[in-house]
């Protein structure tokens, strides 16, 4: 139950876009006491303040892969998210679309739950935001999900409901927040539709990629220039940081990744899948695909089998003894990087072999989660497989990422972004309300440039908020 009303006084406040993206730009005091809470106490409100791409020192948190694992010229180059509050980039936005509703009046704590509807990330994110800004918060997730993901929604001090099915399970999902919208003072802050998960990572994550490629390039790694953001997706949220690398180095190229067992996108397909976080069988309505170059499918048997290559110590040792990756380079890999993230490398070397990309190319990608998240998984593989061993490693290596197969890709034609624009009238239009003048309006650029204009509208807003 919510708690009783607190005066308006108490609202919790954190962060503006422009400090998410800068932290340096937070006022040192707050900032300092943020940086001690990350340290001391992982669930003090001021760690709101500690949502960014950059770390203590400021720097941007990033990963070079190695080319012995990649097999390809081009620079494959990872945000990781390992460093944010919950482990998580999703933290961003569940703080943003929470905030957002808060400064509009949406919603109250002491007066409002709050509902978090995902499949993983963003309801951990959720649990955690929405608790730290005084909420009574309600995650609502597939009961296949790891179990280490309601552990941590637990952990939190949140409630979480599961729905049947796994991570494609989305219209279960979708159902149940139905159900719950109809109760009292109940509040569905949905990710798919709210906007505000749009403008932290075209506005936060893409110029964190933009302001990387000239420490890159100090670094002799590329020209300075990002030829393609790659990024498999969930909410279609993390894609939208491609639309401001376009904006800034034209001719980039944006590559969405789904799952090859719910070819959604690519097909018109549906069906089952174990790519935690990604590929939720509807395309949502944050997302741009007028401006996505192409669209390409990953196996999630391959995603979880190189995942537990990256981060097993047999697979460790075999990097550093057979391949002969620095140990730090190794170690580090193994410690940053979830399923998705090893769809995000698979696709990531799937769009530098068919671009035909070479060594002054950079290809970002993003790593949105860490092994912390799937140990549940990996004894799972272990128990279906067998005993992982060096044979394995060897095998898995070649087998899945230096001969990563050129299938399952669909270019960003004229007929192809029109069909996968199409398809949102079934889930949106048809299912949640939406209205096709509305849809039709995501036909043009402009709409999205209206969306990305609001961020310093919300900060100024937000600024005045704060006092």
């Amino acid at each position: 139950m919510a708690t009783e009303p607190v005066s308006e006084h108490a609202l919790i406040w954190g962060p503006t876009y422009e400090e998410m993206l800068h932290p340096s730009s937070i006022d040192p005091g707050i900032r300092a006491k943020a940086l001690e809470a990350l340290e001391n106490d992982p669930l003090d409100k001021l760690n709101l303040y500690n949502v960014s791409w950059r770390d203590a020192s400021d720097q941007i948190r990033y990963f070079v892969l190695p080319k012995e694992l990649t097999g390809v010229d081009a620079n494959i180059v990872a945000l990781y998210a390992a460093g944010f509050p919950t482990g998580s980039h999703k933290v961003g936005p569940t703080y943003s679309v929470t905030m957002e509703a808060q400064l509009a009046g949406a919603i109250r704590p002491g007066v409002h739950t709050v509902v978090f509807p995902s499949t993983g990330n963003y309801g951990i994110g959720g649990a955690w935001a929405g608790r730290r800004m005084g909420y009574d918060t309600l995650v609502v997730l597939p009961e296949l999900m790891s179990r280490e993901r309601f552990d941590l929604i637990e952990s939190y001090g949140a409630r979480y409901i599961k729905t049947p099915g796994c991570e494609s399970s989305v219209k279960e999902i979708y159902d149940k927040c139905k159900e719950l919208a109809r109760e009292p003072n109940t509040v569905i802050l949905n990710q798919f539709d709210a906007l505000a998960n749009y403008r932290f990572h075209y506005y936060c994550t893409g110029n964190t990629v933009v302001e990387l490629m000239e420490e890159l390039q100090d670094k002799s790694v590329g020209k300075g220039y990002c030829s393609a953001f790659v990024s498999s997706m969930g909410s279609a949220g993390t894609i939208a940081a491609g639309d401001r690398i376009k904006q800034v180095f034209q001719g980039s190229k944006i590559v969405g990744l789904e799952p090859v067992q719910c070819p959604t996108l690519y097909s018109n397909g549906y069906g089952d899948h174990d790519i935690q976080g990604i590929g939720d069988k509807h395309v949502t309505w944050i997302h741009n695909v007028k401006n996505m170059n192409a669209l390409m499918c990953v196996d999630d048997m391959e995603s979880k089998l190189g995942l537990q290559l990256l981060t097993d110590p047999v697979g460790v040792d075999f990097f550093i003894g057979e391949l002969g990756v620095d140990p730090s380079v190794a170690q580090k890999l193994s410690e940053i990087i979830g399923i998705s993230g090893v769809c995000n490398i698979l696709g990531a070397i799937k769009t530098a072999k068919f671009y035909g990309m070479g060594s002054d190319d950079v290809v970002v990608t993003v790593f949105t989660d860490a092994i912390d998240r799937y140990h549940s998984v990996m004894a799972q593989i272990t128990e279906q497989f067998g005993r992982f061993d060096i044979s394995k490693a060897r095998n898995r290596h070649y087998g899945i990422f230096m001969k990563a197969k050129l299938d399952y890709i669909q270019e960003g034609t004229v007929l192809n972004r029109e069909r996968w624009l199409n398809l949102k009238y079934y889930t949106w239009v048809e299912q949640h309300g939406k209205s096709v003048e509305a849809l039709n309006a995501q036909r043009s650029q402009s709409w999205w440039r209206d969306q990305q204009a609001l961020v310093h509208e919300v900060d100024s807003r937000l600024m005045k908020a704060r006092g």
